[in-house]
């Protein structure tokens, strides 16, 4: 859980800030892409970490979850949920010795089998070493590592299958997408809101999953004329979709300690629909 505020070092502890997101995506060496989430209001929060766990345990695999400090400091009116309600997250522990590796995969999620440490006959090396792909063991063979690194890389693409179909705020297809993540939901919501009261043909996405991103995003993006990014940072969302979606969208950025409002995001849009 990375709670972003203000940086570099201690920076501004106490202020609310985006900018860990490439952090997140990237701030490992190597080829090690991770599953990365982020929460839209203080309420979501419990429903992002839940997913969080159920992925990382179905998957096998580290999940980031990007909060932000206007997220940690609101509140909201909050209903606790039956737990019979939530997605259930089935633990499978491998016990028996017969066809047992440690790195063979599953066919559809690509994760390793379970062991509780101590289990007889199912001891096993870890640690971070590179592995061979099927038995464990450590591997400098350069064709392994490949394949591990790719097998790696492919398990995260796979959490995809999960993410739902992308909630649009607003009319499919038109002039202008507002697309947000983690703590700009309310802000980005009301200023569209308030452009489409005035008949402008704008929308907006709040995206939870960011790594992967929803496998219907680029279709999305590619509805509307332009495409606007607010954040609070120098400009990573917009980076990202760019470079994954090749569209030609616009980031509106600042980097204050302070949360977006809804009134500057609102002329950002204005100013954007009436370039040519």
């Amino acid at each position: 859980f990375d709670i972003q505020r203000g940086g570099p070092s201690t920076g501004l502890p106490t202020k609310t800030e985006q900018g860990d997101l490439l952090q997140a995506l990237y701030g490992r060496n190597s080829e090690c892409p991770v599953v990365v989430l982020s929460p839209a209001t203080p309420g979501d929060c419990f429903y992002i970490a839940y997913e969080a766990v159920r992925i990382a345990v179905k998957y096998m695999g580290p999940v980031i979850v990007l909060s932000d400090g206007y997220l940690a400091n609101g509140a909201e009116p909050w209903l606790i949920p039956d737990p019979k309600s939530l997605p259930d997250i089935p633990v499978n522990f491998r016990s028996e010795r017969e066809g047992f590796f440690p790195y063979l995969r599953d066919d559809a999620t690509l994760a390793r089998p379970w062991v509780r440490p101590g289990t007889p006959g199912l001891e096993h090396r870890i640690g971070g070493l590179e592995k061979q792909h099927i038995t464990g063991d450590v591997s400098y063979d350069p064709d392994n590592h490949e394949l591990m690194v790719r097998l790696r890389a492919e398990k995260v693409r796979r959490v995809a299958q999960e993410i739902p179909a992308t909630t649009i705020n607003g009319e499919p297809a038109g002039e202008l997408l507002v697309v947000g993540w983690g703590g700009t939901y309310g802000a980005v919501t009301a200023a569209v809101d308030a452009a489409r009261l005035e008949g402008r043909a704008v929308a907006s996405v709040h995206l939870r999953h960011l790594n992967p991103l929803p496998p219907d995003l680029g279709q999305i993006l590619r509805q509307y004329r332009r495409v606007l990014v607010p954040e609070i940072n120098a400009g990573q969302l917009v980076r990202l979709l760019r470079a994954e979606y090749l569209v030609d969208a616009v980031g509106f950025n600042r980097v204050r300690g302070l949360p977006l409002s809804s009134e500057e995001i609102r002329e950002a849009i204005d100013q954007l629909l009436e370039e040519k």
